[in-house]
């Protein structure tokens, strides 16, 4: 009898044991992607730090400049619409360092920011490579384009931050005066925190209908309770608007939302497919 108790305690030892080596061979397999996906990150920042006069020159401080491509833009569809207030011609303030090693640590976190942003596609890739084991087959088709669609969104919302949002904040912050006897003066810290902060945060939120699908899949989301909170999430969307954009004027507040209204309809459809999928598979079992 004790014979069968040592037997049985040392099974379910061996158990646990697997169970644990099974878990930490799953963490090391993890540290080994992101490993991988820090060094193409780093990669990328290298070839940023290289090619940092044309980055800093034309990319950072393009929206600083009245030729940037958007405020050209902006000066045709005010001739072509007859209103010359459209029209950016200047971006008032002076951009200054204040720190020692400010130009330096500029240095550092521009080519650290581009290299996230450039590398941000790959290390989706390495996430998918790890998960992609731990899925069934028809799971692994259904979300076959999970890097190509997130990192198209990211993209798409990285330029559309950098070329709609940035240009336009930094035109109403620039030119606002609350008195004369102000003078508007930037640290350069200022400036690349607002730049990188807005292209970043709408590209990240461009992200939205793959969040939506991941939470379909995993039931949380429905097609009926998103078109039941469609009024919810216009209220919702105008209010990030609004605190993405620190411009009052409505124009910029809808140009802003105009893309999230899309994408949560896109959502919609997402949450939609997802759930005809699930309803045709539980047919077939």
């Amino acid at each position: 009898m004790s014979d069968n108790r040592i037997v049985k305690a040392i099974k379910e030892k061996s158990k646990s044991m697997e169970a644990e080596m099974s878990f930490f061979d799953h963490i090391e397999e993890l540290r080994w992607h992101l490993i991988r996906a820090s060094i193409a990150i780093i990669i990328f920042m290298i070839v940023a730090f290289i090619y940092y006069d044309f980055i800093f020159d034309t990319i950072i401080m393009g929206p600083k400049k009245p030729t940037f491509w958007t405020y050209r833009m902006l000066c045709k569809l005010g001739e072509a619409l007859h209103r010359p207030g459209f029209c950016i011609d200047k971006i008032p303030g002076k951009i200054i360092n204040t720190e020692m090693a400010g130009q330096f640590t500029l240095e550092i976190n521009s080519a650290l920011i581009i290299g996230i942003t450039l590398g941000f596609p790959y290390l989706l890739w390495e996430i998918w490579r790890f998960i992609k084991p731990a899925l069934h087959e028809k799971e692994r088709k259904a979300a076959s384009g999970f890097v190509f669609y997130a990192s198209l969104l990211f993209i798409i919302g990285i330029l559309f931050g950098y070329y709609v949002i940035v240009p336009e904040s930094i035109s109403f912050l620039a030119n606002l005066s609350v008195s004369k006897e102000i003078e508007n003066t930037f640290t350069v810290d200022s400036y690349l925190s607002s730049v990188a902060t807005l292209t970043l945060a709408t590209g990240i939120v461009f992200e939205l209908p793959i969040l939506i699908y991941i939470l379909s899949n995993l039931g949380i989301l429905t097609v009926k309770f998103m078109r039941a909170g469609r009024r919810y999430a216009i209220v919702i969307i105008l209010i990030i608007a609004a605190v993405i954009t620190p411009t009052p004027d409505m124009l910029t507040m809808t140009v802003v939302s105009i893309p999230l209204f899309v994408l949560y309809e896109v959502g919609i459809v997402v949450a939609g497919t997802v759930e005809k999928r699930k309803l045709r598979q539980a047919q077939e079992a």
